[in-house]
């Protein structure tokens, strides 16, 4: 869900640089803009909503900081952990805000299924046309109409490890989903302990950590194919290819002796904060986790993520190792004002400038092509970037995240958390299903 940099707008942010995965309301009553809409303050003022709070909203302030005095424009932002409903409720009252940066391409298509969103500015076309591979313009686009560019994006699936730990097992990254399997019993036996950790709580998305396993499994498992009908309705949850790939994540997260690392039983994933779990692998703790490239935001301060460091990271293998398949997630920059300055702001953000000023201000990664990867420090974000921009690589943005929110952020999410809880696989399948809308 999501987010941003994950879009995982309502988890709990712990630490800078974590973009947009958190939602803790800042700003006006309810979590709502004051103003918006080209009324926010003057032709000069630009209101932007998201779901990026707190830290993370001081570092995308400072990013368009000194756009902002070259143009003589003042861009109000506001944060939410309400957004989806506060800002529906603004669109439908008349009174959004200029801008909106959605978490969501499912959400974001539907303002834009229902007029409420201004098609995006040439200059903002060009950037995206220029700047992204085409199916990051198509997250922007609706009905053959262009709404938005990206702003950020995200790589999921990375396994976060400890090199020093490897090396003292004796062990490699895996090639392969078996050779991950058999990595996994290999620790256990060394090390006597739980290899992996997880944390699916996330305050009211509880949950959501879960389902980015899902989507992995499917896209390296079944295909981009599959995965694009899956998060279509078109094959169902209870389709054997889906249960699949609940049967192997279950081979991990549903083995007491494989998890929770440092936390607990199977159980515990629950009641863990996904952000817990990266101290405990900085520290050796816990040997393996899975989680977004943000997670490099919340290790300890000082801790050196390299190959040879403290932390470091692989992909989640794909079935063929000739293959690479990638979930990820971002966000899409819509517009419900075309004022001038409006205009002026969706241009800046969907440039390399204002790319590139984020970036130097660490901890997220951005699918724009005309990023300098010199500004960024960190190598995974690094490597997420490169991986982003790569045309050979298969991208899919988060299942979870293109799916009605009644399913997405609703029965799916609540799913995984019944699903570690001892619910079967089967009986969870089925009532995911149930989300969807009846047409």
């Amino acid at each position: 869900m999501a987010l941003s940099q994950r879009s995982r707008r309502y988890a709990p942010l712990a630490l800078l640089g974590v973009a947009g995965i958190a939602l803790a309301g800042c700003g006006a009553p309810g979590g709502a803009p004051e103003g918006g809409g080209g009324s926010g303050g003057g032709d000069n003022t630009v209101t932007i909503y998201g779901t990026i709070v707190d830290d993370e909203a001081k570092l995308l302030a400072e990013s368009w900081a000194d756009f902002e005095k070259e143009n003589d424009i003042t861009i109000k932002y506001e944060g939410s952990q309400d957004f989806e409903t506060q800002l529906g409720t603004r669109a439908q009252g008349g009174n959004p805000p200029d801008i909106a940066i959605f978490p969501q391409p499912g959400l974001f298509a539907d303002y834009a299924s229902r007029d409420l969103l201004k098609p995006a500015p040439e200059a903002v076309k060009k950037n995206a046309e220029e700047y992204w591979t085409q199916g990051w313009v198509d997250f922007g686009t609706y009905d053959d109409t262009f709404y938005g560019a990206p702003l950020m994006a995200s790589v999921k699936g990375w396994v976060w490890y400890s090199p020093k730990k490897f090396a003292e097992w004796g062990v490699e990254q895996p090639t392969s989903w078996e050779e991950l399997l058999t990595l996994t019993q290999t620790i256990e036996e060394k090390s006597g302990a739980a290899p992996w950790c997880a944390g699916f709580e996330s305050g009211v998305a509880t949950g959501w950590p879960g389902t980015d396993w899902i989507e992995d499994l499917v896209l390296r498992n079944s295909g981009a194919d599959v995965y694009d009908q899956w998060v279509k309705n078109e094959i169902p949850f209870t389709d054997p290819q889906i249960k699949s790939a609940f049967d192997e994540t279950g081979k991990i997260l549903l083995n007491p002796a494989y998890v929770n690392g440092g936390f607990g039983d199977v159980r515990s994933i629950n009641s863990t904060a996904f952000g817990d779990v990266a101290p405990k692998v900085a520290s050796g703790e816990c040997a393996l986790t899975h989680q977004a490239s943000f997670l490099s935001g919340f290790f300890p301060e000082g801790t050196d993520v390299a190959e040879d460091g403290d932390v470091w990271a692989f992909l989640l293998p794909s079935k063929s190792p000739d293959e690479t398949f990638i979930t990820g997630g971002g966000e899409i920059v819509g517009a419900f004002s075309d004022s001038e300055a409006t205009q002026k702001v969706l241009e800046y953000l969907s440039s390399p400038e204002w790319a590139n000023s984020r970036l130097a201000l660490g901890g997220v990664t951005s699918a724009n092509k005309g990023v300098d990867l010199d500004v960024v420090e960190n190598p995974i974000l690094q490597e997420s970037i490169k991986l982003l921009q790569d045309d050979s690589v298969t991208f899919r943005f988060d299942g979870s995240d293109q799916m009605p929110g009644a399913v997405g952020s609703g029965t799916f999410w609540k799913g995984m958390v019944a699903w570690i809880n001892g619910t079967s696989t089967d009986e969870v399948l089925t009532q995911i299903q149930t989300g969807w809308p009846s047409s």
